[in-house]
């Protein structure tokens, strides 16, 4: 018995591809069909999570649009926090020093006039002629 011709083979395959209506890849080359086609997981996650109950944001958002005024206790408190900080920082640290505490800043050393204040704030050694601050 004679062995079939490659040729005939894929001609067979690709017919079989029409027919079945599936990719025709003779060379078996990976392309990811086989996932593709899977069913899309997204709709089957969002049903097993249960609705999001509306946030203080999103009523603020539809309460703004009406003209009228909403309290957001949790925001309200971070900003007092915040600013509290602020002033913390600026009263430890002067002005002049506060970016660079917070990083902001490539660090430079310190001057002769910042040597009192903010030698023992600094993490790093300030040396300033022979005496260094350790």
């Amino acid at each position: 018995m004679a062995a079939v011709p490659r040729a005939r083979l894929l001609n067979l395959m690709k017919a079989q591809c029409e027919i079945f209506s599936t990719t025709y890849n003779p060379d078996g080359i990976r392309m990811g069909n086989k996932i593709l086609r899977q069913r899309l997981k997204g709709p089957t996650l969002a049903k097993y999570y249960p609705p999001r109950g509306p946030t203080v944001v999103t009523l603020e958002k539809t309460f703004k649009r009406l003209q009228l005024e909403t309290i957001n206790e949790e925001e309200d408190d971070r900003l007092e926090h915040l600013a509290g900080q602020a002033i913390l920082s600026l009263l430890l640290f002067g002005c002049k020093n506060l970016t660079r505490k917070q990083g902001k800043v490539a660090w430079k050393g310190c001057t002769e006039e910042e040597e009192g204040s903010f030698r023992s704030y600094s993490p790093l050694p300030c040396r300033i002629g022979n005496v260094t601050n350790v």
